[in-house]
């Protein structure tokens, strides 16, 4: 940390921001399907990593990692859909206390060549990761190049507020902690003073739809949300934009997994 209290570019461990996202992937059924419709969405460059095997591809932005894309085998049934990972001092004691406050364990805590992982879901069924260890491309780069932020949709912003404070040490007394508010009927998330998370009420426990479930969902930062909108059509998948010119469209890519795409600096 500089000084002045902001953060070095160099970040490289998920203690150095515990708390906040540092990382998306994508579970698909078709990875070559999946590498084409978000080339073709958001411009993503591709590259494959021998850590995480031959079925694992990474999404860069000029040249900046930010996110993961995984073929998974669905005879396991493992869900199509975006995951955003946070980063946590230690991946055990996260598990144990999201356990403990009546949060469910998926996969994990695994090891890989990088940090360890764990797959959960939050008191009202809403999936998100953990991750300890290095980060692909260094904090700063990553968040500059990839989400604006991600937003969770649920029963009660509160309620989740206190789940993820306490498991993930939100607006405790360690330094470099996130920092929570409440503005504009939301309970928003900072780390080191930009906004990385929101929550908002609402979402429904037992709606057939998942888009009405418990969900975290994320938002990546576009130049031309107009342009997403008409390549997600023409490639395959769908889009809702509110109204021409509106700075957001929420996309469903032609696996179904949901996304939105949001202007830059409109988050």
């Amino acid at each position: 940390m500089k000084s002045d209290g902001t953060l070095h570019t160099d970040v490289v461990t998920s203690q150095s921001v515990f708390g906040a996202p540092c990382w998306v992937s994508l579970t698909t059924s078709d990875l070559r399907a999946a590498q084409n419709f978000y080339t073709a969405v958001l411009g993503w460059r591709w590259s494959a990593t021998t850590r995480m095997g031959e079925q694992y591809r990474v999404a860069s932005v000029g040249g900046v990692p930010v996110a993961g894309v995984a073929e998974v085998d669905f005879v396991a049934k493992t869900a199509v859909a975006w995951t955003a990972f946070f980063a946590v001092a230690s991946a055990d004691e996260t598990v144990s206390r999201s356990q403990e406050r009546g949060g469910t364990t998926a996969v994990g805590p695994i090891s890989l060549a990088p940090g360890r992982a764990a797959l959960l879901a939050d008191r009202d069924g809403a999936v998100f990761g953990i991750w300890e260890g290095d980060l692909v491309s260094g904090w700063e780069r990553w968040r500059n190049a990839a989400p604006s932020f991600i937003r969770l949709h649920t029963r009660d912003a509160f309620d989740a507020a206190i789940f993820y404070g306490e498991v993930l040490g939100w607006a405790s007394a360690v330094p470099g902690c996130c920092e929570v508010d409440y503005e504009e009927n939301e309970v928003v998330l900072r780390s080191f003073g930009d906004v990385v998370a929101r929550i908002h009420s609402g979402a429904l426990g037992a709606a057939p739809d998942p888009a009405l479930r418990p969900h975290w969902q994320i938002h990546f930062a576009v130049d031309d949300v107009e342009a997403c909108v008409r390549a997600a059509r023409a490639n395959g998948g769908t889009a809702h934009q509110q109204g021409i010119g509106s700075v957001e469209a929420v996309i469903v890519d032609p696996d179904g997994a949901r996304f939105s795409v949001t202007a830059r600096n409109a988050g």
